[in-house]
């Protein structure tokens, strides 16, 4: 008896211990997703500012982000090329389009319009938007009458409201440290450009359309993802293949938009420095682990951190770039 009882603790045991790994993993994995979306960010507003297009950026850091990912899908799920068909495709080119050409590219437009300060800003809305989407396709479902209803909803509202409050309400200017700690003349250096050789592109109004147009687009993208992972599941051959995808993509409307060919050449600069670091870490990595906790938690959650990012990129975005920071903000 007590040796029945000795192995039933110890299946137990067994079971548990993966739980608990994956419910710490998880959270973890969510912050390292908004570490590397605050690293890229600050990147790409100096690419922008020296002269770098948007899908240009856009393309080559998809590029770099298949070729990373093309050894884990082959090493680990080489299996999973026998269950690549026309539908799984079909998805994963919906997964790129919203994930990687919509999203992303409005996302960046308005970072070039704006700052990053504020773009960041408007990440609180993707989990709302995310929430409300998936409501209306029953992928979420809305219980006002319960505890965890009612914070979904008051959550919501505190979100809507706190973007409107950043978006319309400027403010008195604070000043809390000293701004622009890298001067003009540094910026120059690391950007590799002077400043009256590109146009700033700022335009407030035009940049937040952009970014409401990103935020539903990040919406649509964790709902396709979700979609996604039932076809195919998969983490690292799902990967490679919207990266892949997003190349292909970002390039097409990069060439139409664009067709100075010069745009597209590559220097040993700080525009590199982004298309490698935003490849491997804002797009491979962050596929990946984005990919696993939809999989494990739906497509509400990794959208949840999108908050965390906030305090931190306003900051560094103040105190590396000058950006202004006000009462409303």
């Amino acid at each position: 008896m007590a040796r029945g009882t000795n192995m039933m603790a110890e299946t137990m045991t067994t079971k548990t211990k993966p739980w608990m790994a994956e419910r710490l993993l998880l959270p973890l994995s969510m912050v390292l997703v908004q570490l590397f979306t605050i690293g890229a960010l600050l990147l790409a507003k100096l690419s922008f500012n020296s002269g770098m297009a948007p899908f240009v950026l856009l393309a080559y850091r998809n590029l770099i982000g298949t070729v990373t990912m093309l050894p884990f899908a082959f090493w680990f799920e080489r299996q999973m090329m026998k269950k690549v068909n026309y539908k799984v495709l079909g998805w994963i080119f919906f997964n790129a389009l919203f994930g990687i050409v919509l999203a992303m590219g409005l996302h960046y437009y308005g970072l070039r319009a704006t700052n990053a300060g504020y773009t960041v800003n408007f990440l609180n809305l993707v989990p709302v938007v995310t929430f409300i989407i998936a409501a209306i396709f029953r992928l979420e479902k809305l219980k006002v009458k319960t505890r965890s209803g009612m914070i979904k909803v008051i959550g919501t509202v505190i979100c809507v409201v706190g973007t409107m409050v950043v978006s319309l309400y400027r403010g008195k200017l604070l000043h809390l440290w000293p701004t622009h700690l890298l001067k003009p003349a540094q910026l120059r250096a690391i950007g590799g450009s002077d400043d009256s050789t590109f146009p700033t592109h700022h335009n407030m109004l035009i940049g937040t359309l952009f970014l409401c147009g990103s935020c539903l687009s990040y919406a649509f993208w964790f709902i396709v993802q979700a979609k996604v992972n039932k076809e195919f599941p998969s983490k690292y051959f799902s990967t490679m293949l919207a990266c892949l995808m997003g190349t292909i993509q970002a390039v097409v409307i990069g060439i139409a938009v664009d067709r100075d060919r010069s745009a597209w050449a590559l220097h040993w600069d700080l525009q590199l420095i982004t298309i490698i670091y935003s490849g491997v870490f804002n797009t491979a990595a962050t596929f990946c682990l984005i990919t696993w906790a939809v999989s494990r938690r739906g497509p509400t959650y990794p959208s949840m951190f999108n908050s965390l990012a906030l305090i931190i990129t306003v900051v560094l975005d103040s105190m590396l770039l000058g950006s202004d920071i006000s009462v409303g903000r």
